[in-house]
């Protein structure tokens, strides 16, 4: 099963090579002087260690190892400082994380990492604001995506990100034009790319609580994209076969998938299992008919920060994360309930519209909106 997942802004760098590179042989190598420094023990101690602690969630280890790292080399291993920055915004220091970006965009000898690095003080700039950043703040915010802008006119990453900005400024037509010219500059095969074309439309809802975008291949071989459910209501429900909850809440779940069938909802079930052929089989056996998918790298786990299963996600028919739930016992149904009502109305009054505009009915339009994805 493969998966295609990125937050939005790293797929968008990832898109034409402006992410920065990790920590690691390779980004040692492209940061080598002559002082020599990646040759040094302490310092590939200090990486290492700094790479274990951020895989075990030890973030607060990480930062001092990668604050180490760094020491050791003068201040100049740009691969450590952009560790260390994940991790300061993982952590949620986002301070100290603006400081981090600043010192990268000192050190860094080229246009495209010195673009990273105005791009990833501009990220945190936004992230220190919170939900309601200030005025003052998302001018700052700004300033930081223009000069990446300046060094990489190709930084999608930079321009996406100055566009909400630009939005929450009340700047709408310039966000739509950067929406515009973001969505030009990536391949529609991009899991970013509908998302990015829905905002170009309407640049408000890139302000919206919004799951991250991903595209995955289901266990019966269909592709399966978050943001090609334009119209209906999503359940995604994180689960694993040896979780005890996990299979009590099943019956609900066969339930769910029954008495909204046929209706604007498609539910996608998320198992963290390690073994396919057992996840495979639990499913046939019973009964699973729904889209299934295995993450065994976690990696859809970890972009919607699930600590633990079962957890279950609802996005409703405009793609906005309306409900967050863990644990056996969720209101699952009655929230999907709600939702997918106000989806059938949309749908109907859509189809009016459409029919009174080309004279053909209602019917003519039913064919444009799929129950299934």
């Amino acid at each position: 099963m493969g998966v295609v997942l990125l937050p939005m802004a790293a797929a968008l760098a990832h898109a034409q090579g402006t992410d920065a590179t990790g920590v690691g042989a390779t980004g040692a190598d492209a940061t080598t002087t002559a002082d020599g420094y990646t040759t040094n023990p302490k310092f590939l101690a200090a990486v290492k260690q700094g790479r274990k602690m951020e895989g075990e969630r030890q973030l607060l280890y990480a930062i001092d190892a990668y604050k180490k790292a760094i020491h050791l080399s003068n201040g100049q291993c740009v691969p450590c400082l952009n560790a260390l920055y994940g991790v300061q915004i993982k952590a949620e220091n986002f301070k100290d994380a603006i400081a981090t970006a600043q010192q990268m965009e000192t050190v860094a000898t080229t246009p495209m990492v010195k673009s990273v690095a105005a791009y990833d003080r501009g990220r945190a700039i936004v992230a220190k604001g919170g939900d309601k950043p200030k005025p003052e703040q998302l001018e700052k915010a700004h300033a930081a995506f223009q000069e990446a802008l300046e060094q990489d006119r190709q930084n999608l990453a930079a321009l996406f990100n100055d566009a909400q900005v630009l939005e929450r400024l009340g700047e709408t037509d310039q966000a739509r034009k950067d929406f515009q010219q973001c969505l030009s500059g990536i391949s529609p095969t991009n899991p970013a790319w509908l998302r990015v074309k829905h905002f170009a439309e309407n640049p408000a809802l890139s302000l919206e609580k919004l799951a991250p975008a991903f595209l995955v291949t289901a266990l019966d071989g269909s592709k399966f994209n978050l943001d090609a459910m334009g119209g209906r209501v999503v359940l995604i429900d994180f689960w694993a076969t040896w979780c005890g909850p996990c299979n009590e809440e099943l019956p609900h779940l066969k339930k769910i998938a029954q008495e909204f069938a046929g209706q604007p909802f498609v539910m996608i079930s998320v198992s963290a299992d390690q073994d396919a052929a057992v996840w495979k089989n639990f499913v046939l056996k019973h009964e699973m008919t729904w889209v299934q998918y295995r993450d065994a790298d976690h990696k859809l786990a970890d972009a919607f920060s699930v600590t633990a299963i079962p957890s279950y996600f609802i996005i409703d028919s405009d793609g906005v994360l309306t409900s967050e739930m863990m644990g056996e016992g969720a209101n699952v149904q009655g929230k999907l309930k709600k939702l997918i009502a106000r989806a059938q109305e949309a749908k109907q009054q859509a189809e009016h519209a459409q029919g009174l505009g080309s004279g053909s009915g209602p019917e003519a339009t039913t064919a444009s909106h799929p129950d299934q994805p």
